[in-house]
């Protein structure tokens, strides 16, 4: 606190709606000049699902191009038995080829211009598809099932001119001469959303899946020309009034994540994680280091736009079936570890049915399922070639750290220094893969770690304990001004004295000084918004994310914590919310 100068405290919430909008009017032109830089999610689908990552399993991996009926039953079956699916594993997926593919004309459709179902491996039962028929014993098995489809219209309907179900249409009247991305069949074509008929077509799509049971579809072959698509299927899936999570790949742009999160339950950020180098053509090993490896960056990357209801999808888990993996079994720690400090979907690759007691053991590991449960993405904090560190903050002021050797050749000591994860002082911690106490650490934190080895620690509750928050532009203190209490009091910098009021604690999401929370003026989501104290309500406008690089974005906006005007106008200089730039005052550095 200040006693020596008294100041005016921040403006009220109803009298600063004219500096407001010219603060929104001014932040135009420069808004206009970054909007190729990637945003965070303004909103997340709203389709009721996915607000956790998803948890389950996939045929690709294994399977690849000969899924039927009796492989994918097996597998529902596995993961009952196995425990897994009472360990939270719950969706069982089908991918490609489960449809009829004569040839690079494109998948065979039905009379309404559909995929036509590969009745030969998935044989009906009486008037009931076979796709039905499997989703029912998955769902008898107590599980969820899913669905592969790519984007645009088959060449088959279009030659066909089959009719768009419900409606007057044809496919000749929606289809483009675009050409669709399938990867393994083809003959895809582009479809014209702004005819009439283009959005019936997909929502009859979307009730014959609901129809079929289906609770999980991912749509492949996705790029930036495809938004139309997402937009289609993601109100398709909606009107059903069944609950279904959609996904998207792959490899989708980091530049329209905020798309990707608006329409979606969650995206991949990369490539295939499978290797593709078995011999004579077999799914073993899945994958390897390499692969692995190349998340790293990803994970660091994507970290601000993940969240609740949308998640960045760093492809499947290839954890189960020991050396067929393709890892060794640090590295299949380590990979679980990464993806779970990612909050990303843990998706099996691996065959369910000849699972290795070790692997089961990791991927049954309750302690590690809930840092990939609890929705949050970490931050990178240490990018030192080998030793690599990712931290995220629980709502309980718990603080879980994943300290990782990148290389798979050699030995490595992994240091961090504890305050960079938002940890001062001494605390205990847990190793979450041994389940063993470390004891207390603090300051600097170092192990030892074999070749693509993890440790994954999690500190007692509270360890995450009040920091000054101080931006390098000015070296000035984030400050709520004379310890000001009242609601809607605008924060600012001012130099650092290490007063209660420059003490902020990051709590669930918020950071909190004094009782109340740092708050983005009445839920602005433009860039000049100012940045206030307000009576803490839970609010997405009072969530923000510490990210790796030394920034703080809004979760509801996915801009970037600012002090005006470049950051060096002396004390009392407001704080906004603005594009992110990686300008310096939209550093801050934890003391």
């Amino acid at each position: 606190m200040r006693p020596t100068t008294p100041r005016t405290p921040g403006i009220p919430r109803t009298l600063r709606t004219t500096r407001r909008l010219v603060a929104a009017l001014t932040a135009g032109a420069a808004a206009a000049a970054l909007a190729l830089l990637p945003t965070a999610p303004a909103q997340a689908e709203s389709n009721g699902v996915g607000l956790t990552p998803a948890l389950g399993w996939s045929s690709w991996s294994f399977v690849r191009h000969d899924p039927t009926a009796a492989v994918i039953d097996a597998q529902a079956d596995a993961m009952k038995s196995s425990g897994l699916a009472a360990a939270g594993y719950q969706y069982v997926n089908i991918d490609d080829f489960w449809y009829q593919c004569p040839g690079s004309q494109g998948p065979a459709v039905d009379q309404y211009g559909r995929w036509a179902t590969d009745t030969a491996e998935f044989p009906s039962s009486g008037a009931e598809n076979g796709i039905a028929v499997v989703a029912d014993h998955v769902h008898a098995d107590g599980l969820k099932f899913g669905i592969y489809v790519t984007p645009g219209i088959s060449k088959q309907a279009v030659a066909e001119n089959t009719p768009i179900q419900g409606t007057s249409y044809t496919a000749d009247q929606i289809a483009t001469s675009s050409s669709e991305a399938n990867y393994n069949c083809g003959g895809m074509v582009g479809i014209d959303y702004s005819k009439p008929g283009a959005q019936a077509f997909i929502d009859s799509w979307a009730d014959e899946f609901a129809s079929w049971g289906v609770d999980y579809v991912k749509i492949d072959g996705v790029g930036t020309g495809d938004v139309g698509d997402v937009q289609a299927w993601s109100a398709a899936l909606q009107q059903t009034g069944r609950p279904i999570h959609l996904e998207l790949s792959n490899g989708l742009a980091i530049g329209s994540a905020s798309t990707w999160a608006q329409y979606s339950n969650g995206w991949r950020t990369g490539g295939d994680i499978e290797c593709y180098c078995g011999s004579n053509g077999s799914s073993y090993p899945l994958t390897d280091w390499g692969n692995v490896q190349s998340r790293f960056g990803q994970v660091s990357d994507w970290q601000p736009y993940g969240g609740p209801g949308a998640f960045n999808d760093y492809d499947s888990i290839e954890v189960g079936n020991g050396a067929n993996d393709g890892l060794t079994a640090p590295e299949r720690q380590s990979q679980l570890s990464l993806w779970a400090m990612g909050a990303s979907p843990l998706i099996l690759g691996t065959d369910l049915t000849d699972l290795d007691p070790t692997d089961l053991g990791y991927l049954k590991n309750s302690a590690v399922l809930a840092v990939d449960q609890d929705s949050i993405d970490a931050s990178r904090i240490v990018n030192n070639g080998n030793q690599q560190v990712y931290s995220k903050t629980e709502p309980d002021g718990s603080v879980v750290v994943a300290l990782f050797n990148y290389s798979g050749s050699s030995a490595q000591t992994v240091s961090v220094n504890l305050a960079d994860a938002g940890i001062t002082g001494s605390t205990t911690a847990t190793d979450l893969w041994s389940g063993q106490s470390v004891g207390s650490i603090g300051g600097t934190y170092s192990v030892n770690l074999g070749p693509g080895a993890v440790q994954l620690l999690r500190t007692a509750p509270g360890a995450s304990t009040a920091t000054e928050l101080v931006s390098p532009a000015s070296g000035r203190c984030l400050d709520d001004p004379n310890a000001t209490t009242t609601p809607g009091t605008t924060q600012e910098v001012w130099d650092c004295h290490h007063g209660q009021n420059q003490e902020w604690t990051y709590t669930g999401g918020t950071l909190q000084t004094l009782g109340m929370c740092l708050d983005a003026f009445n839920q602005g989501t433009t860039a000049g918004t100012y940045v206030d104290l307000y009576t803490c309500n839970g609010q997405t406008n009072q969530q923000w994310k510490l990210n790796g690089n030394g920034t703080i974005t809004g979760v509801q906006s996915g801009l970037c914590l600012d002090v005006r005007g470049g950051g060096d106008s002396g004390d009392g200089t407001p704080v906004e919310i603005w594009t992110c730039n990686g300008g310096s005052n939209q550093q801050w550095s934890r003391v």
